[in-house]
């Protein structure tokens, strides 16, 4: 059995979030993007989204995100083979960040680009991305 077949027959459903408004009661499993450098702190970035190319651009180029990306990719690859040998059909988790609108969105983003590459089945939820931040 290659890789592909024994990921194939379990979907991932993916969740990025703020835990300044709690953490998602339906995750598996949390990843913490919080480590990663802050596009908030950027006014030219401030306002836009994990899902606008600049903010995706910059989370991405630390090396920090670079990591945390690939250590969760080879972490979710491993899961959803031991899932599957258990006869589970679904892994759901979150990736977090403060606000839920800069870093866990372009994390998630960059995630299920690699999974869905593997043959992955992936739902993709973006759950704060468009509360507003009150500091804005």
């Amino acid at each position: 059995m290659n890789r592909r077949d024994s990921v194939e027959d379990v979907a991932v459903a993916v969740t990025s979030f703020g835990f300044k408004f709690g953490v998602p009661a339906d995750a598996g499993w949390l990843v913490d993007a919080r480590m990663v450098r802050n596009p908030f702190w950027v006014p030219e970035l401030r306002s836009s989204t994990g899902l606008d190319q600049a903010v995706r651009d910059y989370v991405l180029e630390d090396v920090v995100a670079h990591e945390l990306i690939e250590r969760t990719h080879a972490l979710l690859l491993w899961s959803l083979q031991r899932y599957r040998e258990r006869g589970r059909d679904t892994l759901s988790f979150a990736v977090g960040c403060t606000g839920g609108r800069h870093r866990s969105v372009a994390i998630v983003e960059a995630l299920t680009e690699r999974l869905r590459a593997e043959g992955v089945t992936v739902t993709v939820q973006h759950r704060d991305v468009d509360v507003p931040d009150p500091r804005l």
